[in-house]
């Protein structure tokens, strides 16, 4: 499962505007790894150009030491790396339980139905969803489908994990298995990286944050040194 993502200089353009501006970052294998920064700071655009969803201008993207910079998203996939959407992202007429098997079935190879059904069953069990598993996903609230969604992407078995804001919409006790699924992830070896606006839980999960500001860089290193460095509080409205 031990998995690393690179990012070298990774530049990205709308029109005239950079929207990322020669950024690098690393989200190793064992590690949590956050990314901060205020709206319009150009997160969602780098977590596109790592995913594979939007092809950068300039740089390259690292997979396990191989250029994925120019391999669409469902390859990168095949390759280890699963992600989650700021938008949740569920098909809301399947049940909660297919949603999760669509990962599941879109590892490298599998084929035989017992090993997907077992994926599943894993990622359901392990995000608490296996009681309702049968319901409709478009019947479950906000928190539920986080859950689903995150499901389904480990479902995949991937050693690189993107999470885009995982905690929106969870109560308080999906935000405490959150934390616990997650860092019990990076015990088993598996690199994550997380979008997160929340202060708090950045300083209760990350290892490492980067933070941006404008498309660039302002900040980069240990958790505690990053958010209470006074770029970053002026950049992330002094939320420290």
């Amino acid at each position: 499962m031990n998995g690393r993502l690179t990012a070298r200089g990774i530049v990205r353009r709308y029109g005239g505007i950079e929207a990322v501006a020669g950024v690098d970052l690393t989200a190793r294998a064992g590690r949590i790894t956050a990314l901060i920064g205020p709206n319009g700071a150009g997160k969602s655009t780098l977590f596109d150009c790592l995913a594979g969803t939007a092809r950068p201008d300039a740089g390259r993207v690292l997979l396990n030491g191989r250029d994925v910079t120019r391999l669409p998203a469902h390859r990168r996939v095949r390759l280890g790396l699963a992600r989650t959407f700021q938008q949740i992202a569920v098909f809301p007429t399947l049940s909660v339980g297919d949603n999760v098997r669509v990962g599941a079935e879109h590892r490298q190879g599998r084929t035989d139905p017992r090993a997907v059904a077992a994926q599943t069953a894993r990622a359901l069990d392990l995000l608490g969803l296996r009681d309702v598993a049968a319901e409709p996903a478009g019947s479950q609230p906000t928190g539920t489908l986080r859950l689903v969604e995150l499901a389904r992407a480990l479902a995949a078995d991937p050693c690189v994990l993107l999470l885009d804001e995982p905690a929106a919409g969870l109560d308080a006790a999906q935000t405490s298995r959150l934390v616990a699924v997650l860092r019990g992830l990076a015990e088993r070896g598996l690199a994550l990286l997380l979008v997160e606006h929340d202060a708090g839980l950045v300083a209760e999960l990350a290892d490492t944050v980067y933070a941006m500001a404008q498309g660039r860089l302002v900040a980069a290193g240990p958790t505690a040194a990053v958010l209470t460095d006074p770029r970053v509080a002026g950049a992330w409205g002094a939320r420290t």
